[in-house]
């Protein structure tokens, strides 16, 4: 069994599917992996470190052509243009698998469909706890919280932590974490660590012992959250209405606050505005919004993706694929995701694909030239 490794071609896209450490895995399951010239260089990985694990490395066509699973971080068909060589290059019954954006990229999953593959979206791994160590969503959500809480303290003309100098004493800044899943945590706890004064807000009430367990404190607003919570762990989406009356109260404790980091999505639907352009101007000059959210949309109204927004001397910044920019750590935790994935599908070192098994038929999304999840067809109207 042949596992084809080619490198990333999304714009900007600096992670690799598999790292060294993870290919003796692969191997014990009976794999050989073939790997593309310099596909894991922007990561930290040299084409040495590959072949002393026993990796073969060839050029893109040969990798492309001799494997039967194809890994990747950004699966072939995402980034549109870019992917009409590779496409082409496909052949019927390969399996392809990374990350689709399934629920909102209709042309990759048309793509996809169109080349005859098997294509597995690792965003749709479900949240089950047999499923956790290959969830790529968490493990990514856990890095970009962390950035998030650096290009804060490095964006503000002051310094995060309480200072007795001197010189006088400096008071420690303040930040609000607006999210409170994977992402939001790791801010709250990074923006702890620097010594930041932390509060943070959610619409599940019960994550309120996480945020406190983490020396946050909880912001609690006077809103009905009712079922706000879904199966999987992740906010629902709610009304307008909600969302109104939640920015309204939101409003003061935004002002009172010298960072807000928001990290508040829901899967395969637009991020919830909650900071309105009201509210930015109601910050004092030299505030800093970072808005995890900015690829779905924004959590902020002014948010504009991959750029950085100046209103009233406050800067509103929305990141894009902040995973990327750490790339060796952030490969290292994907290339376990992706590998644990693909050696549900192994069986006395033969593939052999159990669609039985809840993970595996709820992560596929084409095969043998259609669509098959219906999930992914309701989001995308197919």
């Amino acid at each position: 069994m042949i596992i084809g490794v080619p490198k990333e071609t999304y714009p900007g896209e600096r992670r690799v599917a598999i790292v060294p450490a993870t290919v003796p895995s692969l191997q014990k399951a009976g794999f050989v992996v073939h790997l593309e010239q310099g596909a894991g260089l922007e990561a930290g990985f040299t084409d040495k470190m590959y072949e002393d694990q026993g990796v073969v490395v060839s050029d893109r066509a040969e990798v492309l052509s001799k494997a039967e699973v194809i890994l990747q971080v950004r699966a072939i068909g995402t980034g549109n243009e870019s992917d009409a060589e590779d496409l082409k290059a496909l052949k019927k019954g390969q399996i392809v698998i990374g990350l689709i954006d399934a629920l909102t990229n209709k042309n990759a999953v048309e793509a996809l469909g169109s080349a005859n593959v098997k294509s597995f979206a690792l965003e749709l791994v479900p949240r089950i706890t047999r499923a956790q160590s290959m969830d790529v969503l968490s493990s990514q959500a856990n890095l970009a919280g962390y950035k998030a809480a650096l290009m804060a303290a490095d964006s503000m003309p002051r310094i995060f932590p309480m200072m007795m100098t001197a010189a006088g004493t400096i008071t420690p800044a303040r930040v609000l974490v607006i999210g409170a899943g994977v992402a939001g945590l790791q801010a709250i706890a990074t923006c702890n660590r620097l010594g930041a004064i932390v509060s943070a807000y959610d619409i599940r009430p019960a994550v309120k012992e996480q945020v406190q367990s983490l020396g946050a404190k909880f912001v609690e607003l006077e809103l009905e959250t009712g079922e706000s919570e879904d199966k999987g762990g992740y906010a629902k989406e709610m009304d307008e209405d909600f969302y109104r009356k939640q920015r309204e109260l939101m409003t003061r404790v935004v002002a009172e606050n010298d960072a807000v980091i928001t990290t508040a999505s829901i899967p395969g639907k637009k991020a919830p505005v909650l900071i309105t352009e009201e509210m930015v101007s109601g910050m004092s000059p030299g505030s800093v919004i970072i808005d995890l959210a900015a690829e779905s949309g924004g959590n902020c109204e002014l948010t504009k993706a991959g750029e950085t927004v100046n209103k009233d001397g406050v800067s509103v910044i929305g990141p894009v694929n902040v995973p990327s920019s750490i790339p060796y750590h952030a490969s290292q935790m994907y290339s376990k995701n992706i590998a644990n994935l693909v050696l549900l599908m192994v069986k006395d070192e033969k593939l052999e694909i159990d669609l039985e098994d809840e993970i595996l038929k709820e992560s596929l999304i084409t095969d043998d030239g259609n669509v098959v999840n219906e999930r992914v067809k309701e989001s995308l109207g197919l």
